[in-house]
């Protein structure tokens, strides 16, 4: 989780509503796989967004496309993006660690505001990240619906279940 606190401490310190889902969400929740990005849903209100953005440009992420970052604070471009070009994300990368990559989703899958009132704070060392419930993360994955979501659903099921067996206990 080192690579991935100053990002966290960053969103948290410029106060962005964000919840990590994917599978960093997976990990945090206590299955342990590889995962190669950090997947996230920020308030895609126009205030939130632009700061999201600047916490990680100034963390020294750039757009994998040739955009101006601060565009994806504007809804009718990200409305553009997913309509002509299909996209999904928004990934943005540090060039000088290619190991940290953050895809921000265009579109919020599950309404944001439900998604944030079921969501878990967990405490880092140094700072407290917001992951998805366990019930939305099942969701996501299942909108999905690819091999490792499949995978990653069974797993976390079974987490569910031993939390309810230890709940019960």
């Amino acid at each position: 989780m080192a690579l991935f606190e100053p990002l966290f401490k960053a969103l948290n310190d410029a106060g962005v509503r964000y919840v990590v889902v994917g599978g960093l969400a997976v990990v945090l929740h206590g299955h342990a796989r590889l995962t190669v990005d950090v997947d996230l849903v920020v308030d895609l209100d126009e205030g939130q967004a632009l700061r999201a953005i600047d916490a990680l440009v100034r963390l020294g992420l750039h757009p994998r496309v040739p955009v101006n970052p601060r565009d994806f604070a504007d809804r009718s471009i990200r409305e553009a993006w997913i309509r002509e070009r299909g996209m999904q994300v928004f990934s943005m990368f540090d060039p000088s660690n290619p190991m940290l990559v953050v895809d921000l989703f265009v579109d919020h899958p599950v309404p944001f505001e439900e998604l944030w009132s079921r969501s878990q704070e967990l405490e880092l060392r140094d700072t407290i990240v917001r992951v998805a419930s366990i019930p939305d993360l099942i969701r996501l994955k299942r909108l999905a619906g690819r091999p490792q979501d499949l995978a990653d659903i069974e797993q976390l099921e079974a987490i569910m279940k031993a939390e309810r067996t230890r709940e019960d206990d």
